[in-house]
């Protein structure tokens, strides 16, 4: 008789963890398993995005130069000489600190020539080095970028916006996006006929993307019109998070 009742207890326990325990509420193991699935049938998880746009207030500038020789060494040293008196310009015409100027790029290449007869050939070299220049007076951008150019630059490749001190914003975004996770998760709750609970867990999604960068729309100088400057317009820039969360369902 003995032997039959442990296949029978057995089943009974697994009956008891698919269908919530009842009849074996006293035996922990079984109670604990039922909860947990009970957690797990009742929540409900949502991602909430938060944006705002915002006036830019730092400009990132990409200033390089391109210089092409005959040889490598002649290629770099007419290059770096460019790239030093642009420097100079930044530093004491614009009062750029330092540690807003930084080399992002340099390369000295082989530029090749190809013919049936003969093949591939180096000819010349070019020798490329790009500064990023942080700047902070919006306003002065395109006088900025006329001046670099005439002090020998002639690969400005682009101008990024930011905000700088992000952590402003930070409430405003946090805010709006608790407020998309709170509507959607209100949303599915009421589709399937339940109420929303608390929160249980947020976590928040894109601390290391804090801010989307704006290219500056860019009008370059026209070569009939040598009084014009280049006209940098700003715009805005987002500002945004995402959280996800999850809440009770009751």
């Amino acid at each position: 008789m003995n032997k039959w009742m442990k296949p029978v207890g057995s089943v009974l326990i697994a009956g008891a963890l698919l269908v919530g325990g009842a009849g074996v509420s006293g035996m922990g193991l079984t109670s604990t398993a039922y909860a947990d699935q009970d957690v797990q049938r009742n929540i409900v998880n949502v991602v909430g995005k938060g944006e705002i746009s915002v006036k830019p207030d730092i400009a990132y500038l990409s200033i390089g130069v391109d210089t092409q020789a005959d040889t490598a060494q002649s290629a770099q040293k007419a290059n770096a000489e460019k790239i030093q008196k642009i420097t100079d310009l930044l530093k004491n015409t614009w009062k750029i600190a330092d540690k807003d100027i930084q080399s992002v790029s340099f390369y000295v290449q082989p530029n090749y020539t190809y013919n049936d007869k003969d093949g591939q050939k180096v000819k010349g070299y070019t020798a490329h080095h790009t500064l990023q220049v942080s700047y902070r007076d919006l306003s002065k951008i395109g006088k900025l970028l006329d001046d670099a150019s005439n002090a020998g630059a002639n690969n400005i490749d682009n101008v990024s916006f930011s905000v700088e001190n992000r952590d402003q914003y930070e409430e405003q975004v946090i805010q709006k996006a608790m407020a998309n996770a709170d509507l959607k998760a209100g949303t599915i709750a009421k589709a399937a006929k339940r109420q929303l609970g608390m929160v249980l867990v947020v976590s928040q999604g894109d601390v290391s993307n804090p801010v989307i960068y704006t290219a500056a729309k860019m009008e370059a100088m026209s070569a009939a019109d040598s009084n014009s400057s280049t006209a940098v317009a700003p715009g805005e820039v987002k500002v945004s998070t995402q959280l996800s969360v999850q809440y009770e369902l009751k």
